[in-house]
């Protein structure tokens, strides 16, 4: 249960509200190459998540490298495969959505990629999840909300239609980032997962810009100042402060929170770029925040009532299909007037470990903006054989 906000707590959301929606207007403003700005971005990322990672996590890397967590095991082939797969996603993510800030106005662009959450229900409801009305209403909403911001841009044509379609791609990018992470993970922190997504992602557009010869160096004074705000503000103030507010507030509360990006960017590209905002497009942006915001809502609701029925059902949750070893059967010992012994070769059912999770919790990032996850996020654990019984047998796994 989080605690009450105290003005820590708030400041934290204000620092991340400013600091995210800091990242369009400096995109914006800087005059390199956006997929050259994408892969400093993400350069910019991996430099900051590389330490944290060997900080908050140095064992958990330690046992990866060694190999101890059989990480290239033969049935871990395919979480490996859909992790490259996210970080492509990730890597489309950020080139059409940095794209996007040059060809129409930043109110547009990040509106529009705020409808991440309304793909990723779209995505979930094509793998056969079972959505609420009241995801469907958010959905209708979003969706009215974008055919009208964007129907001056869909009259007029040229770059800003071009821009609003690249900005939707992102949005879709990001969502599918975050349901190919949902098979990817498995017994991997959210660090160690977004620094690895970070590298790939950084490796896959340094690639990209070497073969459309687009430069990486000798930026003016505009870009480099926007880079250097792109490491300061979204990618350490943002992610820090989100994670402290994470320790305080729900992740719900931080996903509506964060659709503030949308008009605290607007303000920020008026009064630092001159971008205006044309008045027949602000109804339009309201019913998409309106629109996300009851379908991030809407998530809570079904959790909760998910969670309802699974306090009435009984019995220990069914072993998962992607985990580590096939679970033995716990050993009985016969009953015996005297006092009972049990050998140290005695394997305790591994479904225990799993016993609190569910198919409802996901096990991969669930509060996301533009890529960096948050730390303070559930993932699952497997059962190890340095973390059970000193009696557990190294060949068992």
């Amino acid at each position: 249960m989080k605690s009450k906000l105290d003005p820590l707590s708030m400041a934290a959301m204000a620092v991340t509200v400013v600091s995210v929606s800091a990242t369009a207007p400096l995109t914006a403003a800087a005059s390199a190459s956006p997929l050259a700005m994408a892969f400093w971005r993400n350069c910019l990322g991996f430099a900051v998540l590389g330490p944290l990672l060997l900080l908050l996590r140095r064992r958990e890397v330690v046992r990866v490298a060694r190999g101890e967590r059989d990480v290239l095991r033969r049935e871990q082939w395919r979480p490996l495969v859909f992790g490259f797969l996210a970080a492509t996603a990730l890597a489309l993510h950020f080139a059409a959505f940095m794209t996007s800030t040059r060809l129409t106005s930043v109110a547009m662009s990040t509106a529009l990629v705020a409808t991440q959450p309304v793909w990723q229900a779209l995505i979930a409801a094509g793998q056969g999840v079972r959505s609420s009305r009241r995801t469907w209403v958010g959905l209708a909403l979003s969706v009215v909300g974008a055919a009208a911001a964007g129907g001056l841009d869909i009259r007029s044509g040229g770059t800003a239609l071009l821009g609003d379609l690249l900005a939707l791609v992102g949005a879709v990018a990001q969502a599918g980032y975050t349901a190919l992470s949902e098979r990817s993970r498995a017994d991997v922190s959210t660090p160690l997962y977004s620094t690895f997504t970070s590298l790939v992602c950084g490796l896959e557009l340094l690639a990209v810009c070497r073969l459309a010869h687009i430069p990486l160096t000798g930026f003016d004074r505009s870009t480099q100042l926007s880079l250097l705000g792109l490491l300061i503000l979204p990618q350490i103030l943002g992610l820090g402060s989100l994670n402290f507010a994470l320790g305080r507030a729900s992740a719900t509360t931080m996903s509506v929170l964060l659709l503030l990006e949308t008009p605290v960017a607007a303000l920020a590209a008026w009064w630092f770029l001159g971008q205006g905002i044309k008045p027949a497009t602000v109804p339009g942006l309201l019913l998409i925040i309106v629109g996300v915001t009851v379908v991030v809502t809407s998530g809570g609701v079904e959790q909760a009532t998910a969670q309802q029925g699974r306090h009435r059902s009984t019995g220990t949750p069914p072993y998962p299909a992607y985990a580590p070893y096939t679970p033995q059967p716990p050993y009985t010992p016969q009953p015996t007037p005297q006092h009972l012994t049990f050998p140290h070769s005695v394997k305790r059912d591994p479904r225990v470990n799993w016993a609190r999770y569910t198919g409802d919790e996901s096990p991969t990032v669930t509060l996301t903006y533009h890529g960096a996850g948050a730390y303070d996020t559930l993932f699952l654990r497997m059962p190890h054989a340095t973390e059970e019984e000193p009696g557990r047998d190294k060949n068992d796994r």
